[in-house]
């Protein structure tokens, strides 16, 4: 039996993630106008990765915390350090012996998309120094990244996430691994969708994946209140949605609150 560390996400509720891939400014606009819910996922997408790094996992964790704290967003807020006010939470949040003190309803819940091909642990080590309670490798990475890669997360108390994106075969990933991961991402990619309009999301992976091993999936790839019906009725554990949020930002809270009615 593989080992599998305990999530900081619930397995008998369904999420919603919202995937930041844009500009931060973009990302404070849509992190502002959420409504607040325990399941509610909020990624920092690969190109805001790229495009600020460290700092930029750092600011969506800071954002969605003082926006689940009820604490007022601000535009200084794109420049502005952590308020004193977050840290006392986060650390009162953290500590053993202060359980029974309600700080706030819950923690924000980020996920560094780093992809992640090769330097399993130093990659994980940029996620958790920007605060990230959950990291993404790429199922395609040798399996000795990823065996790398899931242990230096569970070493450091955060999810760990595998995106099958262009993976034949997610089983025989899964199979070669020393650990498992906390998540499985089954993932048609956004220029497989744009150029290949027969691509489907492998919705058929899921059964395949939960009968052989007891893990999370995650639906990534389709943005249509039909595409995700189908993704939970089939299953799933997480959806994965981003460009209905860009298309329509000054709608951000409504488009939450109905994918959040489907994803039950």
């Amino acid at each position: 039996m593989l080992q599998k560390r305990k999530s900081l996400l619930n397995p008998k509720k369904k999420y919603l993630q919202v995937a930041l891939n844009s500009t931060l400014d973009e990302a404070f606009n849509i992190i502002s106008k959420l409504p607040i819910s325990e399941r509610i996922i909020v990624e920092a997408g690969t190109p805001l990765i790229k495009k600020y790094g460290e700092e930029g996992i750092f600011k969506v964790k800071q954002w969605y915390q003082m926006h689940i704290d009820g604490e007022a967003l601000t535009r200084s807020s794109l420049t502005k350090p952590v308020s004193i006010n977050s840290l006392f939470k986060s650390y009162f949040r953290n500590t053993p012996s202060m359980k029974k003190v309600k700080i706030s309803e819950y923690e924000a819940y980020v996920v560094a998309d780093l992809k992640t091909m090769d330097r399993g642990e130093t990659e994980v080590d940029i996620a958790v120094s920007g605060g990230a309670n959950a990291a993404i490798a790429l199922g395609n990475a040798p399996s000795e990244t990823l065996d790398a890669f899931i242990l230096k997360c569970d070493e450091n108390g955060i999810d760990s996430m595998i995106d099958m994106m262009n993976v034949g075969y997610p089983l025989s990933v899964l199979r070669g691994l020393k650990r498992l991961p906390t998540v499985v991402i089954l993932h048609r990619g956004v220029d497989e969708e744009r150029f290949n309009k027969e691509k489907q999301i492998p919705l058929y992976e899921i059964r395949r994946i939960k009968g052989n091993y007891d893990i999370m999936i995650s639906i990534a790839g389709g943005d249509t209140i039909r595409e995700v019906q189908r993704s939970v009725f089939n299953d799933a554990d997480i959806v994965i949605a981003w460009k209905g949020f860009y298309e329509s930002s000054e709608q951000t809270g409504i488009l939450a609150d109905q994918f959040l009615k489907i994803i039950k």
